[in-house]
C-alpha cells in the first residue's frame, strides 16, 4: 500500500509537470495582444498583395515601414526549403520580409512555448508559404546566438485567429509554435504547427 501510494504522488506529480500552464490574465491579455498585432499584419500583407493584382483598384496608402531589426535567429526547414531571418518581434518592417519572434513568447531554445510568425504570401516557397506541406515527425532547425536547436513536429492545427492556447506551454518542454494565415486567399484562420525539442536535439 505504501509503494502504491508513493506511486500515485509521483505520477500526480508528473501530470502536473507535463500539464499544460493556463496563462494568468495579464499574460493572457499580452499574448492575446500579440497575435492581434499579427493578424492585422496578415491582413495588410494581403491586401498589398490583392492590390498588386488587381490593377483597378484605388492605390492603397503606403504605409510606413521602419527598417527591420538585426537578425537573431535563423530558421530552417529542409523539407519544404525553407531558410530565412528571424527577426525579434512582429513588426510591419520585421515581418515584410522575414520571419518574427514574438517577443511576448518564450525566447527560442528555452523552456516554454517560443512563437514565430510570417506571411504564407501567394508567391510559391517565400516565407511561410509551403507551411501547410509539414507532416508530423518532421523537424525544424533553429540556429541563434546562443546554439542550434532541432525541433520535431508533433501537432499541426487550424484555429481561430484569437486562439491564445496555441500559446499555452508546460514547465518541461521546450515548444516551438509556427504561425501563418489559413487560406492563403482570403485567410479567416491561422495555421499553427507545434515542435519540440526532443532529449539530445539540442546542441549549444
Amino acid at each position: 500500500m505504501y509503494s502504491n501510494r508513493q506511486q500515485e504522488k509521483l505520477l500526480a506529480a508528473a501530470e502536473r509537470r507535463l500539464a499544460p500552464i493556463q496563462p494568468d490574465r495579464t499574460e493572457t491579455d499580452r499574448l492575446l495582444s500579440g497575435l492581434d498585432r499579427v493578424s492585422q499584419l496578415f491582413v495588410e500583407e494581403a491586401a498589398e498583395e490583392q492590390q498588386g493584382e488587381d490593377r483597378s483598384a484605388p492605390a492603397l496608402p503606403e504605409p510606413a515601414i521602419h527598417e527591420p531589426e538585426p537578425s537573431s535567429a535563423v530558421i530552417e526547414i529542409a523539407k519544404i526549403g525553407l531558410k530565412l531571418p528571424v527577426l525579434e518581434g512582429a513588426t510591419q518592417a520585421n515581418m515584410k520580409h522575414a520571419a518574427a519572434h514574438m517577443s511576448e513568447t518564450t525566447p527560442i531554445g528555452q523552456v516554454g512555448n517560443a512563437a514565430i510568425a510570417a506571411h504564407r504570401v501567394r508567391a510559391k516557397g517565400r516565407l511561410f508559404n509551403r507551411l501547410d506541406e509539414l507532416d508530423i515527425g518532421d523537424q525544424i532547425k533553429v540556429q541563434t546566438g546562443e546554439g542550434s536547436y532541432l525541433y520535431t513536429v508533433y501537432q499541426i492545427s487550424v484555429v481561430e485567429p484569437t486562439d491564445v492556447s496555441v500559446l499555452n506551454r508546460n514547465d518541461q518542454d521546450r515548444i516551438l509554435t509556427l504561425i501563418t494565415c489559413d487560406p492563403i486567399v482570403e485567410a479567416t484562420h491561422r495555421l499553427i504547427v507545434h515542435a519540440k525539442i526532443e532529449p539530445g536535439d539540442a546542441t549549444k
